[in-house]
């Protein structure tokens, strides 16, 4: 099973998703049916739902890029030793997400699908995912739409 936590620190987040962990949460369960997680295992990781400043020090911080970006990913693990780990429960990391880049994005699209899009590649990324080398995005690429189509799948 798969837990997360939500920490909001800025109001503008709370006007678009009134229930972000509610939100997704429901959004997880239907992962859970796209790309397998690692059986008997119990995963949990944090979303923070910022702002541009914030983001632009965390991105300083971690990666020594002065700007802004729309996600960071934290993991706790690489994918090889998250398969070894003894244990049942493990904390696989950390996910940033910009409000005024995907609010921007959204303009030309849906605040949803484009939030949407950003947790789940930082997700990814807690996963072991990454797209340093062509394949490697394509990869990841895959799995991104496989999910998106599941979430927005017209029926």
């Amino acid at each position: 099973m798969i837990k997360v936590n939500v920490e909001v620190d800025r109001k503008p987040w709370r006007n678009k998703l009134k229930n972000p962990k509610k939100y997704i949460f429901k959004k997880l369960k239907k992962i859970n049916r796209v790309i397998p997680t690692l059986k008997g295992k119990n995963f949990t990781f944090t979303i923070l739902l910022t702002n541009y400043l914030r983001m632009k020090k965390l991105n300083k911080k971690f990666r020594n890029h002065n700007k802004s970006t729309d996600v960071l990913s934290f993991p706790s693990f690489q994918l090889k030793k998250l398969r070894l780990k003894e244990q049942k429960n493990i904390y696989i990391g950390d996910i940033a997400i910009c409000y005024e880049i995907i609010n921007k994005r959204s303009n030309n699209s849906n605040f949803f699908l484009e939030f949407d899009k950003m947790w789940i590649h930082g997700y990814l990324h807690l996963l072991g995912h990454d797209h340093k080398k062509k394949k490697d995005f394509l990869k990841m690429k895959k799995i991104e739409d496989l999910i998106l189509n599941k979430f927005y799948k017209k029926n």
